[in-house]
């Protein structure tokens, strides 16, 4: 019995030395250059029990971000850069800066100012002009005496400032040196799981890498900051001579030349395709007109009415009380025609894109390779700021609501595409095979499998398509659009806070209902099918 327990320790002790050697190995593979310093310390932090770093890394503190850089921690090499020039720039002030420079050229400006006031007061004749001068005068130097005094005190402090900058230094050289082997030790931890994905060992590219931009950036910044009157390309852009080196003097600037020529563009292009663009509009027109005219067309009694209805049959009664409630207050404060307006855009911007979104969806859905070449157009139709594209829609389509819903569209179809989209690959592959082994053919495939599969996400995109169509009736005002958002544009522009409110909260009911109502149906329909 005791020679068993014994070859058990035996081995236990046998396989944690080689379970030992194995991850000394594996650190100094991992670590290259000084591979037993780096042993001995991750294995100080592996057996450390506390949340205090147990190690002191010397070249860490000493090279500080040369030393992040060259083992390839980028996140503490720029913590650590920027901390650095931080506190060098407040060493450059107090030693050869002058805290005092800005106080002391307004002492000198006001003392110019005094002067040139007291000078006014010799010349004058009556004895009223003659105070009055004399009086600002002495106001003016005053101000300048106390500009001087802080001048004076900010020239005092630079002793306080350069020493407050070595001590900041010195503990960010701490800090880092601390800090260097735990955060070392983490890096190493990713690179056992994924050694294809961190990078190892010191390499001479960061190194080099790391020392250029120390190089460039510390000093640029450390002069900056610290001289009186630095170099004027310091601080603008030198536009015009570089504009002088590419066009020659005297041709303009590089902005110009290429606003002219890209407005010289849009204008051809418009008048080449004005037809092809009139239709578009018309299109929209046609959907827009529909729309309004069933919304404002109609008696408001029974508008009101089916609406409220609708939110009954599809979100329940606390929907259609608060519809209901929604639609009181729209109508007791004026808004009902403008309102209504704002639904028929949102309506026609929301059918336009949902008639277009869903099958560029399921393409894509379908298609990796065309929703790779899509996503980066999707990403800059929902990236690229509302009021730049609002600039080509006026070019092409001119101003009101059709350009509007079309600038509208932009901004809302790349949701429901996406979600659409992402509901496609989310249909399991074994519930299609099974699917096409009960002989389903590719039209029932995506009509009676995938696309019920895939419905929550559609609806999802759907619901978020609409609240976004929904933000830009604001926006669309800017290019003559109307509704709700043309009042709230008047009311910024007067500067009419109570007309803005009221506006704001009635496009927020509209928001609100819209939402609830299409919330409402979806999850009955989801009810329907589980029962």
């Amino acid at each position: 019995m005791t020679d068993t327990s014994t070859d058990m320790k035996v081995t236990a002790a046998s396989n944690i030395e080689v379970d030992t050697e194995a991850l000394n190995a594996s650190i100094k593979e991992f670590a290259g250059l000084y591979g037993d310093y780096y042993c001995k310390a991750i294995h100080k932090i592996h057996d450390n029990t506390s949340v205090l770093p147990v190690t002191f890394n010397l070249w860490a503190a000493v090279l500080g971000p040369l030393w992040s850089a060259s083992r390839a921690v980028w996140g503490m090499f720029w913590t650590f850069l920027i901390l650095e020039v931080i506190a060098w720039v407040q060493i450059g002030r107090g030693l050869w800066g002058n805290p005092g420079a800005d106080m002391a050229e307004r002492a000198a400006r006001q003392r110019d100012r005094a002067t040139e006031l007291l000078q006014r007061a010799q010349d004058a004749t009556e004895q009223a002009d003659i105070d009055r001068f004399t009086k600002l005068a002495g106001n003016i130097q005053s101000a300048a005496d106390r500009s001087l005094a802080q001048a004076d005190a900010g020239q005092a402090e630079a002793v306080t400032i350069m020493v407050t900058g070595f001590a900041l230094l010195i503990v960010f050289k701490l800090i880092q040196g601390f800090l260097a082997n735990q955060i070392y030790e983490k890096q190493y931890s990713k690179w056992r799981i994924d050694p294809e994905a961190t990078e190892s060992g010191r390499s001479l590219r960061n190194t080099i890498s790391g020392a250029v931009l120390t190089g460039v950036i510390g000093p640029l910044v450390i002069y900056k900051f610290t001289v009186n009157s630095s170099l004027a390309l310091l601080d603008s852009f030198p536009e015009q001579r570089v504009s002088e080196l590419i066009l020659g003097e005297g041709n303009g600037t590089l902005f110009s030349r290429v606003a002219s020529s890209m407005e010289d563009r849009i204008d051809g292009t418009a008048d080449a395709g004005g037809d092809f663009f009139d239709g578009i509009v018309a299109g929209v027109r046609a959907v827009l007109d529909a729309l309004t005219l069933a919304l404002e067309g109609s008696p408001w009694p029974v508008v009101m009415l089916v609406i409220c209805v609708t939110a009954w049959r599809a979100a329940g009664p606390r929907v259609a009380i608060f519809t209901a409630a929604a639609l009181a207050y729209i109508a007791l404060l004026g808004y009902w025609e403008v309102t209504m307006e704002t639904v028929a855009l949102v309506g026609a911007s929301v059918t336009l894109c949902v008639a277009m979104g869903i099958p560029l969806g399921i393409w894509f859905g379908k298609s990796h390779r065309a929703y790779r070449i899509a996503e980066p157009v999707l990403d800059l139709m929902q990236t690229l700021p509302a009021f730049v594209y609002l600039i080509p829609i006026i070019a092409f389509f001119g101003t009101g609501n059709p350009p509007g819903i079309l600038a509208t569209i932009i901004f809302g179809m790349p949701p429901v595409i996406r979600l659409t989209a992402l509901g496609m690959r989310g249909v399991p592959e074994s519930i299609k095979e099974a699917a096409v082994a009960f002989g389903a053919s590719r039209a029932q495939l995506l009509k009676d499998v995938e696309i019920p599969l895939a419905l929550p996400s559609i609806m999802a995109g759907v619901n978020q398509t609409i609240l976004m169509c929904l933000s830009m009736v604001v926006i669309i005002s800017l290019i003559g659009g109307g509704g709700l958002g043309k009042e709230i544009l008047e009311a910024l522009q007067y500067a009419a806070k109570g007309p803005g409110l009221l506006g704001g909260f009635a496009i927020l009911f509209v928001a609100m209902v819209i939402d609830r109502i299409v919330q409402g149906a979806f999850r009955q329909d989801e009810n329907d099918k589980g029962c």
